[in-house]
């Protein structure tokens, strides 16, 4: 299901709901529309706790608008999109798995307008915080009831698969990022001015995470693999800010590495793009907790569009869901395994045929991980969910 609409599918109304539109969302956006007639409804105000403040709320070529709300105790409610989801014209309805008022509302809605509902999620193991455990009885039912569900890869849908949801009704929309965007390449210069201005000397592999300084990263059994891994003139580059910071910044000083790990601090995603192209690989070292797995972890994407090599737990959805490939583009290793990791950090930066042949992999991998691809997994749900109709 590529190029041009069909004729029916460019007639197909689709109202839209999730949270916002972040900056990796533009692209996947502006393409769907090409295909339907479709309305997003954004019910955020940006304030997410996986967010930094500095990311802003964008807008894209698409027909959209960012619903005005209340958050209280944690929950944002938003009375608007009630009114819209009632009024509006629309065929089928999609929605995000997040927004403990938005979700029910939305599939509340749907079905007493007999509107097909279709659910979009990420999450591929059980949630155990408080709120999650509370609402574990309807989010099972509305993944056993909904007409559709997208989902980012495979993994999503065998989860899926064992909490009851058949899988005919499963349809993947691999999570991409706008790789023109990202494959840009970068002036050899701004490389070399940005390794001076963080004191990384010409030829020193760059070890970088970009990303949350939060205990869900795993950064400690990052911190620990880089010690052990012990690779002569390789620095750490920690690009992201956090609440482990302070604590990073100690265990660095307790391993004698401080004078090789860069905390660069919190850094706009259009500004990202150097420290990708500076880097020998990329590491997401992400571990499990009560808010469940790295649902996916785009800068993996974002790294190998710039021929990054990747070493991803377990823990990550990029690795589970497909695109880190053990000894293609990467390695993928034992979450809280800080020695496996350091292996995979010595075996990638000491070996520079290696590491070449997983920069090549990387790019062959990511040129057919694209938004098209991502809309086909949409466009799909959406056909079927209609064609009952």
């Amino acid at each position: 299901m590529t190029g041009s609409p069909t004729p029916s599918e460019g007639k197909r109304r689709v109202a839209f709901v999730t949270n916002l539109c972040p900056h990796y969302r533009v692209r996947t956006f502006e393409i769907l529309a090409g295909y339907c007639s479709i309305r997003y409804y954004f019910f955020s105000a940006g304030a997410e706790w996986y967010r930094f403040p500095g990311h802003g709320l964008y807008r894209g070529e698409f027909d959209g608008e960012y619903l005005p709300g209340v958050t209280i105790a944690g929950t944002r409610f938003v009375p608007a999109l009630v009114s819209r989801l009632w009024c509006d014209d629309y065929d089928v309805l999609v929605k995000c798995i997040t927004g403990r008022f938005a979700l029910p509302t939305s599939y509340i809605v749907a079905r007493l307008r007999r509107k097909p509902f279709v659910l979009w999620t990420g999450i591929w193991a059980q949630l155990e915080g408080f709120f999650h455990c509370m609402a574990r009885p309807l989010t099972r039912y509305v993944y056993r009831h909904a007409d559709a569900i997208v989902v980012y890869g495979e993994h999503v849908k065998r989860y899926l698969i064992s909490q009851g949801v058949r899988s005919e009704r499963v349809f993947i929309a691999p999570h991409a990022v706008d790789n023109t965007l990202y494959a840009r390449p970068v002036p050899h210069q701004e490389i070399r001015e940005r390794r001076a201005a963080l004191g990384i000397a010409e030829g020193g592999a760059v070890v970088l995470f970009v990303g949350r300084l939060e205990s869900g990263k795993g950064l400690e059994f990052l911190m620990e693999a880089f010690a052990g891994a012990d690779v002569a003139g390789a620095r750490l580059v920690l690009v992201g800010e956090g609440s482990k910071r302070v604590c990073l910044h100690s265990q660095a000083q307790r391993l004698r590495v401080d004078d090789r790990v860069i905390f660069v601090g919190y850094v706009p995603p259009d500004d990202t793009l150097v420290y990708y192209a500076m880097a020998a690989v990329l590491v997401l070292p992400s571990v499990s907790s009560p808010r469940g797995k790295e649902t996916w972890g785009l800068v993996v994407n974002e790294a190998m569009n710039q021929g990054v090599p990747v070493i991803a737990t377990e823990a990550v959805g990029a690795a589970a869901g497909g695109l880190v490939q053990n000894g293609v583009n990467g390695w993928v290793v034992p979450e809280r395994d800080s020695l496996a990791l350091a292996r995979a950090l010595r075996r990638t930066l000491r070996d520079p045929v290696l590491r070449a042949a997983l920069s090549r992999g990387a790019r062959r991998t990511i040129a057919g991980w694209d938004n098209e691809r991502m809309v086909q997994g949409f466009r799909a749900a959406i056909a079927a969910v209609t064609a009952k109709g």
